[in-house]
């Protein structure tokens, strides 16, 4: 059963380092018809903690969907991305790079990576609560996710 039926709780990992963006992803989601409970990291060192469940983060969810930003700190989102994706009890959950990077380099190298989504974050705060939502939207109401578990 996926976890896309209504009234069962989405986890979404947030990687972001920018304090603002994260922000307004959290008040972009706070207003959802999707459950989601939405858990924030600020670099890739500590995503990697909460995906493997050490430390701090013994106890997190696994998620079930990672919003990853590519240009972190400790530990760089594209190193991160190819963490999740060669490793077999984490693949499956999709991740979307959401980065002010338009380099079609690092869009070729996401891709390569497999990486399930990559978007630009518009400058704009309309426009960055308009993507946020439109993530949420198609990832938590149309896609159908894997329990993965």
């Amino acid at each position: 059963m996926s976890k896309n039926y209504v009234g069962e709780a989405i986890d979404i990992l947030l990687v972001e380092d920018n304090a603002g963006d994260a922000r307004l992803a959290k008040e972009a989601m706070r207003d959802s018809k999707i459950r989601n409970t939405l858990h924030h990291v600020g670099d890739g060192e500590e995503a990697m903690e909460f995906l493997y469940q050490k430390g701090k983060h013994a106890d997190a969810p696994r998620p079930d969907l990672i919003l990853l930003d590519l240009n972190l700190p400790r530990k760089d989102g594209r190193a991160v991305l190819e963490e999740v994706k060669t490793d077999d009890n984490l693949k499956r959950i999709p991740v979307v790079i959401l980065t002010t990077s338009s380099d079609e380099q690092d869009i070729l190298r996401s891709y390569n990576l497999h990486a399930n989504c990559y978007i630009t974050k518009p400058i704009d705060l309309t426009q960055f609560l308009k993507v946020v939502q439109s993530i949420e939207d198609f990832w938590l109401t149309i896609v159908k996710l894997p329990n993965g578990r």
